[in-house]
């Protein structure tokens, strides 16, 4: 028998679920969306018209309350992410929580505390988890196709300027600029292609007239478990483009839009100068997987990719990141 999906519930809805969520719940066979809230209550009663939602919530209160939902995915701004879980877990409810997890790893610490405290399942949406292209790179990395990873790199460009989340740079709302909005992306993706853990981290970064008091542009330096000396370059000035590549003792693996669900991924495995491998992947699908993959999950089916003790280990490398900016020196994780 099939068994019902697992009703989620938006707070926080904008841009996002509009663009990437709405179509991935369209294509779930484990999740269905069952209501939403916005700040704005004509845009939402618009939202739930135009879309089909069946609970247009008045309050987050409402939503959190709701006998009807049975998981909170949560995408308000940064800020606002650690009261919005603890209201939805306070309930009772499963939490799927939106990058960067919080404003800090405390508040990233209160969180994950309170979903145990809870019993309640808790994660984060790193979607590129999902992705093909990367779980292929982990997997083959690990199983040793390019021998011992020696120096690692991850891209996140994109043109903030254009983006409609206008309180992206504003530090009362957002973790940071690029590198809390995305480069969180990247520092997950190699956490996780490379099953290592960062252990400092040296930034340099600049702002500009746009970016106001938070970074337009970053790079991180980061030593890794394992030996591994990694990179993480960010930047909200320039074309949208995402890079991941490990250079092994017997090979290098790239993945040109590694981070990307809008088009083909191709990685390529190179060995002494010359190109032995690629293989063709698409990613399209990575939010509608993350949705079930969480949904089975809330029924105690697998664990969920994502932990909420992931998303602390992230926040972790942040705060070390903004930290060493500040500072200008290298700062331990």
């Amino acid at each position: 028998m099939t068994q019902t999906p697992v009703r989620f519930a938006i707070l926080g809805f904008g841009f996002h679920a509009i663009r990437r969520l709405l179509p991935a719940f369209e294509r779930c066979e484990e999740a269905t969306l069952t209501g939403m809230w916005r700040r704005g209550q004509a845009a939402a009663a618009k939202n739930c018209a135009e879309f089909g939602i069946a609970h247009c919530f008045a309050t987050r209160e409402e939503l959190c309350a709701s006998p009807e939902v049975d998981a909170v995915f949560i995408t308000s701004p940064d800020a606002m992410h650690c009261d919005d879980t603890l209201l939805a877990l306070k309930h009772g409810k499963a939490v799927l929580c939106e990058k960067p997890m919080a404003m800090n790893s405390a508040e990233a610490e209160e969180m994950v505390a309170a979903a145990k405290t809870a019993g309640r399942l808790f994660g984060v949406a790193q979607n590129f988890r999902l992705n093909r292209s990367v779980q292929w790179m982990r997997e083959q990395i690990a199983a040793g196709k390019i021998g011992q990873p020696q120096l690692a790199h991850a891209q996140f460009s994109y043109m903030a300027t254009k983006a409609p989340r206008r309180w992206i740079a504003d530090p009362a709302l957002a973790c940071g600029g690029p590198i809390g909005d995305v480069g969180v992306h990247c520092v997950d993706a190699l956490r996780f292609v490379l099953g290592a853990e960062v252990e400092s981290v040296s930034t340099l970064a600049r702002r500009d007239e746009s970016s106001g008091d938070v970074e337009a542009v970053a790079s991180l330096q980061m030593e890794m478990t394992g030996g591994v000396l990694a990179n993480m370059t960010t930047n909200a000035r320039a074309p949208y483009r995402t890079l991941v590549e490990v250079v092994g003792s017997d090979g290098v693996m790239i993945a040109e839009n590694g981070l990307t669900v809008d088009r083909p991924v191709q990685v390529a495995v190179w060995r002494d100068g010359s190109l032995v491998e690629t293989v063709a992947m698409d990613n399209g699908d990575a939010y509608t997987l993350m949705l079930d993959s969480f949904a089975q999950a809330v029924r105690g089916v697998g664990s969920f990719v994502a932990s909420g003790e992931d998303g602390v280990a992230n926040m972790r490398v942040l705060d070390a990141a903004y930290k060493s900016w500040q500072s200008g020196m290298r700062e331990r994780v």
